[in-house]
């Protein structure tokens, strides 16, 4: 399996403009709007001392990368992890840009990270790498110009961080600067559950399509952390069943169903989901190949793959993770039939109630949840369909569909607004 992996290109910004080109050709787009809107606006790389624990200090590197601005303020989270890289942030940005452009949210397309074990902080050091990061990349962020949010071992309270020390910097409460705040301090209700609702409702859709019953339906999750878990109840909550979940530790395996809750529980006391009772140990990489109606990708990047494309026995496919599928495994899947639910629509419902809570945040009135959910709702259901309409039309797969979808809006945006000066 590895030596077929080395093969392929895994580079997520390679990839990403390779997804970008396959769908600018279907669109006839020229060289220099290609080059345009390939381009990150722009990248910065910061130093990070922090003052640790036992009185050392440590530098940490950290990345805030703008791809595009042309219909809107840049979005998109931060993640802390050891494997951060500026072509993985630039990766993630693009997509972002795609993502907004394809739910038809005015937003462009950002994304940050730095590179950091979290688990090896304590809370305190936390604090202080993130107020220094928030600090560093101050310069770029704002209401109106780039909106942070929370992504790979990042949360509300980070974004609460990071939110206090720009208003300190500004001297005013800027509740706008970043989404998936707590509640306390401007967050929105339904935010910590928006991406797992958006899958829900696209995957909804998608059953329908396929002529796939939810109750009953075989699920699988890769990755339980706030996406994943949160679809697999959801999904449970629709009658589905929920064969196989698993973390960054290993996966569990029940064919006749496990409890979402209790998993998450169990996950809570023990810090993974492996050893649940009633369950056998599964692998990461076995769990995604368990015959199923619906499989769940909500890690990282890069899990179906051409080493193991081939094996993948789901007939629905959801993105909740970015990038979890490479473009080689992308023409297989299409072909062996799977209806892959690409991640730039498939996971958009986390950024649409971030643009909820933004917009909540600026006028200072905030939503009922029934509300927050009904249009998000409205706006999934709506892009499903629009990409839909897109791979039929130019006889594609959903993924090239919902690239041409947004695409095309971020070019015609660009066309309209010119070149200044």
């Amino acid at each position: 399996m590895e030596v077929a992996k080395t093969v392929e290109e895994l580079n997520p910004f390679v990839i990403a403009n390779q997804q970008f080109d396959c769908a600018a050709e279907h669109l006839k787009l020229d060289k220099g709007m290609r080059d345009v809107l390939k381009s990150p606006k722009r990248q910065l790389v910061v130093s990070i001392p922090v003052k640790m624990d036992n009185g050392e200090i440590h530098v940490f590197e950290g990345f805030r990368v703008q791809h595009n601005i042309a219909r809107g303020p840049a979005k998109g989270g931060i993640r802390y992890h050891p494997d951060v890289t500026l072509d993985e942030v630039k990766a993630l940005a693009a997509w972002m840009t795609w993502k907004a452009a394809t739910v038809n949210i005015p937003f462009g397309g950002g994304k940050g990270g730095v590179v950091v074990n979290p688990k090896e902080l304590s809370i305190g050091e936390l604090e202080r790498l993130t107020r220094r990061y928030a600090s560093e990349i101050g310069i770029i962020i704002g209401p109106d110009t780039d909106i942070p949010a929370p992504d790979v071992y990042t949360n509300a309270q980070t974004m609460a961080w990071i939110m206090d020390t720009y208003s300190m910097t500004v001297g005013a409460t800027a509740l706008g600067v970043v989404t998936g705040k707590p509640l306390a301090v401007g967050g929105s209700l339904g935010r910590a559950e928006a991406t797992a609702r958006g899958c829900q409702f696209v995957v909804r859709e998608a059953s329908a399509i396929k002529k796939i019953p939810l109750k009953g339906a075989k699920v699988v999750v890769q990755g339980y952390g706030n996406a994943g878990s949160i679809a697999a109840r959801l999904l449970h909550e629709d009658g589905a069943r929920i064969i196989a979940v698993s973390d960054s530790k290993g996966g569990i395996h029940n064919g006749d169903g496990l409890d979402p809750l209790k998993v998450l529980a169990h996950k809570g006391k023990t810090g993974s989901v492996q050893g649940f009772p009633g369950s056998d140990d599964i692998t990461n990489e076995k769990l995604l190949e368990l015959p199923c109606e619906v499989l769940i990708p909500a890690a990282l990047e890069n899990q179906i793959h051409l080493g193991n494309v081939d094996r993948i026995q789901s007939k629905i496919i959801a993105e909740a993770a970015n990038g979890p599928t490479t473009p080689g495994a992308d023409e297989i899947l299409h072909k062996n039939g799977i209806f892959l639910i690409p991640d730039i629509l498939a996971n958009a419902g986390g950024v649409t109630v971030s643009y909820f809570e933004w917009v909540q945040g600026l006028s200072a009135f905030f939503w009922e949840e029934e509300e927050v959910n009904r249009r998000l709702e409205k706006i999934m259901k709506r892009a499903f369909n629009e990409v839909r309409g897109a791979a039929e039309k130019y006889n594609v797969h959903m993924r090239t569909a919902a690239y041409i979808v947004g695409v095309n809006r971020v070019a015609e945006a660009t066309r309209l607004r010119g070149i200044f000066p």
